[in-house]
């Protein structure tokens, strides 16, 4: 299914204009982990799997002497290429399961939003491999919340939102579930002893109305829905927007609302 649904150059501009932001509070966290883990050492290499355009890349970039993102979408890679101005970083269309590096050599392996499609076991295998002593592995991801926040019509418009969750949840398959369990299923299948599971990170950031129908858009899930109903997706697109306007009035073109979403993160060590 993943190959598929990144594939689609369209999906792949629509995800790289519209995905939420990257989250600071989780680049943070995993760089504070690899900072302990390392114990202050410079940090040469990272790999950044299923990096798709290049959105948690990119931050990691500064702190690495060199990091290589890998895809299994050439789309998705040749967008990256694209909005790549950093020496130090380069990309190639690769899979998670089969890490371009040599043993012992890597100090992160990272995966922003994308475990969730890997063989899991044939990964952190991989991951194993390539890591030296002491080296990091960071799974992280984020699940939709139904809160928008917006002076006093904060419940109307969770209260769409929520009717849009809704209606798209029957279309998660087996790989998005994990998305929902927070990757507590990920995390058991972890090997390394030295490993915690960070849940419910709330994180939030401001979004005007066509930015949230590009986000729904950009939802992998949706594009499965569109794929079954090419009518009902786009319907759903065109009453929520509507929706939308109707509770904000002649604010609807400026209004910036809060989106609240929660992060969650698997970090890991290798013995």
């Amino acid at each position: 299914m993943a190959s598929k649904l990144f594939k689609n150059k369209t999906f792949s501009s629509v995800y790289h204009k519209y995905m939420i932001p990257v989250s600071k509070e989780i680049i943070n966290m995993v760089l504070d982990f690899v900072q302990v883990k390392r114990n202050g050492q410079p940090l040469e290499m990272a790999v950044d799997g299923g990096c798709g355009t290049g959105r948690y890349t990119i931050p990691l970039a500064p702190h690495f002497k060199k990091i290589q993102g890998i895809d299994i979408s050439e789309s998705q890679i040749n967008l990256a290429n694209q909005y790549n101005l950093l020496d130090n970083v380069s990309y190639m269309v690769a899979p998670a399961e089969k890490l371009p590096a040599e043993n012992n050599s890597v100090d992160l392996v990272n995966a922003g939003l994308a475990a969730h499609w890997f063989k899991v076991d044939k990964f952190a295998s991989e991951a194993a491999r390539v890591l030296k002593k002491k080296g990091c592995l960071a799974l992280h991801g984020f699940y939709p919340t139904n809160k928008i926040e917006y002076k006093d019509l904060s419940h109307d418009l969770t209260v769409v939102m929520s009717e849009v969750w809704d209606i798209l949840r029957p279309y998660i398959d087996k790989d998005t579930e994990h998305i929902f369990c927070q990757y507590k299923s990920i995390y058991e299948a972890i090997p390394q002893k030295d490993k915690q599971l960070i849940t419910d990170i709330p994180v939030k950031f401001q979004m005007s109305i066509p930015e949230i129908m590009g986000l729904i858009q950009s939802i992998c899930f949706y594009l499965i829905f569109l794929e079954k109903d090419v009518k009902g997706a786009e319907q759903l697109l065109q009453q929520t927007e509507k929706r939308f306007q109707d509770i904000l009035g002649e604010n609807a073109d400026s209004a910036q609302l809060t989106m609240h979403v929660k992060h969650y993160c698997v970090l890991a060590c290798k013995d």
